[in-house]
């Protein structure tokens, strides 16, 4: 008997990895790594280190450009362009698939069911089984108005011809507050000072100057209104006018523009957009003018008298969405009618798949603004759970953000799952569960910005845990509990809080302390933490500073500087010191490089190709005009103080010609928060998410308020920055301050003086309060979920 030759290994199974040769985007120094596919891998890392500028900017950016190269110049036209990162090699690429923490759409009519597939799902089931029958799928939509129109048209074809015609679609939207579920009433006296004219600067809305060419001038040179008669005395058809006069023509210095009342301009420019997506200051200002109630028409379900009326069961799609969504899939699996069978499967699959992730506590009606990043993260993992595609590469960004000990092991359980059907999965995380399960290590560093961008470590987990690196060396690290804890100075007492899921919860958080509020993902912390703290402070005249989860926003051109306030008491220094105009100072102002506009480089747009940046060469990157380089301060320009890292900085205002107190206060925060590593000029846009988290920590600090409000501030830390962290939080209440974390992260509640847990489940399953009392305590009694990890944690 003859045995076979086995066959040779396919020349297409030696494609095992993806190759990365000289890797130069952000910090990355020349990187070089073998990834192997089919494999979860994690990359980690303190802030800062690169893990980004390789994962995102580096593969994921390459593949997402590749792919968008294979469609035609036509359809490229209208795809965003991409430019090539800054890499010699890139082989064994797949398609890749991004989960990142970007917050979804936040316009008001976005919901978590729009942005998924559930809505869409649910429209067509009512559409085919709900009674009365109303109309299509449109008309169980709160996004579609209602048109009729009548007319005739001029078909050119042979001989024209006139045709009467009709053109009629039902839409499920409210008349009254079009879709938004909300009605707002505006305050005029935020808005304006009616005892001064126009030409006197009556306008008290954020951004509106006098010089506004697209806002003041056209009402004060529109011809309708007097621009010199104070707007009390406004006669009662210029009043109309200037409120409410429908858009308009009007030709302002030679130029046609539409004139508009006020109430629908604001309306348009600050109400169509959602409030959680505002910069602080325009938020601060829409709450102040504006009041917002619950639509009385359509009782803020956002949807038509005739899309309420229609049922399956006596369940309306409004009330099908403002179930929670596990109490929805047991609804759903109720439905039995062979005409929809393999929609019901779908919708089912979907609705299990939300249950399946941890957000089964969440509504489909729930405004997708106010999701979490950690939420909306997971909110897009669902599209991706079911899917049969194979040899893709998914990239996830710190995937347990927002967990719970308690639900990691879910997480978890869900990558490997997306592993095992023959995916690629790479990870960006810091908690050492995930670290765990991988197969494949990359350790970045081995510090922060320009210290780091190296690869300090590949191989596995065991290899990571004795390979001495400032992960593998912090990987088993254990906070302890305290030995004493602080004594509270005074409590703000909570008293039948029910906003959202709170079930009539009283609490006393103590004042004076370190305080944490934890529970599982959707158990109520925001609720009491973000609705009755708040208002029960406010209440008190206790002043409060929130830090919350929202993204900072900046362009290429905001940098630490810019961001931080920074750049205004260094500008006056070098205008007091050189005795001309601090705005010769910034780049985006009179002192910006003609050529490149204060850019510092050129960019040159080539329609579908990616654009081109180069070193402007008449500032040779500066970003400054060469005569304002020749103004110094303490033997430094401009250019020169924007290149120094914060703790360079720090020393240079401290002493001598140089000294200023106002841009040291600045600085001081940025070390106590560990940026001392960070340029003031470095462009936001190539910081990392843990960096962004604490420049917008450190801005805050300088707030007056005597109870700090954070939000998972360990978000994007590595193990190692959040020793810094808690140093921070005991600092900022040894100089007196009450501090109150919203947290998952064992070290932080090991760490605090008081935990208040809220559960016991997620949605209507929690919403309670089922401990309060100190660490120690948690740990000794072990009678809740996180009692059970905090106690596993300290080894107790």
């Amino acid at each position: 008997m003859t045995t076979k030759n086995p066959q040779p290994p396919h020349i297409a199974d030696g494609q095992a990895l993806i190759r990365v040769h000289g890797a130069r985007e952000n910090n990355l120094k020349d990187v070089s790594v073998e990834i192997p596919k089919r494999r979860l891998t994690v990359f980690t890392g303190v802030s800062g280190s690169g893990k980004s500028s390789l994962v995102f900017d580096t593969i994921a950016a390459e593949s997402q450009r590749l792919i968008n190269e294979t469609y035609s110049a036509f359809v490229q036209g209208f795809m965003p362009t991409l430019a090539r990162p800054e890499v010699d090699v890139l082989e064994g690429l797949t398609t890749a698939i991004i989960v990142d923490q970007q917050r979804m759409g936040s316009d008001p009519r976005s919901t978590v069911g729009t942005a998924t597939d559930a809505n869409a799902m649910l429209r067509i089931l009512f559409s085919r089984l709900g009674s009365p029958h109303i109309g299509p799928p449109s008309a169980y939509s709160f996004n579609t108005a209602s048109v009729r129109a009548s007319g005739a048209i001029t078909v050119e074809r042979g001989s024209k011809k006139a045709v009467k015609a009709t053109f009629e679609r039902t839409g499920g939207m409210c008349t009254r507050c079009e879709g938004r579920g909300t009605v707002s009433d505006i305050d005029l006296t935020q808005l304006y000072d009616d005892s001064k004219s126009l030409s006197e600067g009556a306008f008290t809305i954020p951004g509106w100057k006098s010089d506004s060419f697209w806002t003041v001038k056209v009402y004060a040179e529109s011809g309708f209104l007097d621009p010199d008669k104070p707007i009390r005395d406004f006669t009662e058809q210029e009043m109309r006018d200037f409120l409410h006069r429908e858009p308009t023509k009007v030709k302002v210095e030679g130029v046609n523009l539409t004139y508009e009342g006020l109430i629908p301009k604001i309306q348009k420019s600050f109400l169509s957009k959602d409030k959680e997506a505002m910069q602080p200051h325009i938020r601060a200002f829409v709450e102040r003018a504006v009041a917002f109630t619950t639509c009385p028409e359509c009782e803020g379900t956002r949807l038509s008298e005739g899309a309420r009326s229609s049922k399956i069961k006596g369940i309306s799609i409004a009330d099908a969405c403002a179930m929670q969504i596990s109490d929805l899939a047991a609804w759903v699996r109720e439905l039995d009618d062979s005409s929809v069978a393999p929609l019901l499967t779908a919708l089912q699959q979907s609705l299990d798949s939300f249950t399946e992730i941890g957000l089964g506590y969440l509504a489909l009606d729930r405004p997708s603004g106010t999701l979490s990043g950690g939420e909306a993260q997971r909110v897009k993992m669902i599209r991706h759970l079911g899917s049969p595609l194979t040899d893709i590469t998914y990239v996830f960004d710190e995937p347990t953000t927002g967990l719970h000990p308690h639900d990691i092991q879910r997480m978890n359980d869900l990558l490997l799952r997306l592993r095992d059907k023959g995916n690629t999965v790479l990870v960006v995380e810091h908690k050492p569960q995930t670290i765990a399960i991988a197969d494949h290590v990359v350790d970045l560093g081995p510090g922060a910005g320009t210290a780091g961008g190296a690869v300090c470590f590949e191989g596995t987990v065991e290899g990571l845990r004795a390979g001495g690196t400032v992960t593998g060396r912090h990987l088993d690290d254990r906070a302890t509990l305290k030995k004493s804890v602080r004594e509270p100075t005074g409590v703000l007492e909570i008293r039948g809080a029910g906003t959202h899921n709170l079930q009539d919860v009283d609490v006393d958080v103590p004042l004076g302390s370190l305080v944490v509020v934890t529970g599982v993902a959707g158990s109520g912390k925001s609720s009491l933490v973000h609705g009755a703290l708040f208002q029960r402070a406010g209440a008190v005249g206790a002043g409060v500073v929130s830090v919350d989860q929202s993204p900072i926003r900046g362009s290429r051109r905001s940098n630490p500087a810019t961001y931080t306030g920074l750049l205004d008491p260094i500008r006056k220094a070098f205008a007091k010191a050189n005795g001309v105009k601090p705005a010769l100072f910034s780049p985006n102002s009179e002192g910006a490089c003609p050529t490149c506009k204060g850019a510092g480089v050129v960019y040159t747009d080539l329609a579908m190709m990616a654009g081109v940046a180069t070193t402007c060469e008449e500032c040779e990157g500066k970003r400054f005009e060469a005569s304002v380089l020749d103004h110094r301060l303490g033997g430094r320009d401009i250019s020169e103080v924007l290149a120094m890292p914060v703790a360079e900085a720090e020393d240079f205002f401290a002493s001598g010609e140089a000294r200023t107190p106002a841009a040291q206060r600045v600085l001081g925060r940025l070390s106590d928060v560990g940026l001392g590593y960070l340029t003031l000029g470095q462009p936001l846009t190539t910081l990392s998410g843990g960096e962004r988290q604490r420049l917008k920590l450190a801005t805050h600090m300088g707030e007056k308020g005597g109870v700090y409000v954070l939000d998972e501030p360990t978000t994007g830390l590595h193990l190692a920055d959040v020793e810094q962290l808690l140093g921070l939080l005991d600092r900022l209440v040894d100089s007196g301050k009450s501090v109150v974390v919203v947290e998952h992260h064992l070290a932080v509640m090991a760490h605090a003086d008081w935990i208040i847990d809220l559960g016991p489940g997620a949605g209507h399953d929690g919403g309670r309060i089922v401990f309060e009392g100190t660490p120690a305590d948690l740990v000794a009694s072990r009678s809740t979920l996180t009692g059970e990890h905090l106690a596993a944690y300290v080894e107790a």
